[in-house]
C-alpha cells in the first residue's frame, strides 16, 4: 500500500504537458521552382511558455542569419513589384497575428515571427537550441520557416525587417 501511495504521489507531482505539439521540418535552399537542396532540420516542441527549436543545419554561409516564421506555407519564388524574381517570396511577410507592424525581436512586443538570430560556424554548420516565448507549435502550423542571408538587428532601421536580406533557406511547417 505504501508503494502504491508513493507511486501515486510521484505521478501526481510530475509536470508533464499532455499532447504537446511538435513539428519537424527539413530546410532547403530556395529555387525558382520552390525547394532545392536539403541543408538540415529544425525540430520544434511546445514548452510551458513557448517553443523550443532544435536547429541542426549545414552549408550556410558563416556568420549571423535572420531566422523568422513567415505567414504563408510556401517556398516558391515570385516576382516583386519591379518584376524581379525573389526566391521564397511566396512565404510572405513575417508572422504578425496581432498586426503590430513592428519588428522588435523574439522577447519584445512586436510581431511573433521573430526568432533568435542563427550563427553559422566557419564550416557552415549550426547546431543550437533556441527558445521563442509566447508561441505554441499550433500557432505556426501552416506557415514557413525562413533563414535570411544576413543578420537581424530587430529594428526597421537602417533597413526594414532587421536587414536580413534575401531568403536563403525555407521550410513549410506541418504537424507531425
Amino acid at each position: 500500500m505504501e508503494v502504491l501511495l508513493a507511486l501515486m504521489f510521484l505521478l501526481a507531482s510530475c509536470h508533464v504537458q499532455p499532447h504537446a505539439a511538435h513539428a519537424d521540418v527539413y530546410l532547403t535552399t530556395p529555387t525558382g521552382n520552390g525547394q532545392g537542396e536539403k541543408i538540415g532540420t529544425v525540430k520544434m516542441h511546445d514548452e510551458a511558455n513557448g517553443i523550443t527549436f532544435y536547429v541542426n543545419l549545414e552549408k550556410l554561409p558563416a556568420g549571423a542569419h535572420g531566422f523568422h516564421i513567415h505567414n504563408n506555407p510556401a517556398c516558391s519564388a515570385i516576382a516583386d513589384r519591379n518584376g524581379n524574381i525573389v526566391l521564397a517570396q511566396a512565404a510572405g511577410a513575417h508572422f504578425d497575428p496581432e498586426h503590430t507592424g513592428r519588428h522588435l525581436g523574439p522577447n519584445k512586443n512586436g510581431h511573433k515571427g521573430d526568432l533568435p538570430v542563427l550563427f553559422a560556424h566557419s564550416d557552415g554548420t549550426v547546431h543550437v537550441t533556441l527558445f521563442r516565448p509566447d508561441l505554441s507549435v499550433r500557432d505556426i502550423i501552416g506557415r514557413s520557416l525562413i533563414i535570411h542571408a544576413s543578420g537581424d538587428n530587430y529594428q526597421d532601421v537602417p533597413q526594414p525587417l532587421g536587414g536580413g536580406g534575401e531568403r536563403i533557406a525555407c521550410a513549410i511547417i506541418k504537424a507531425n
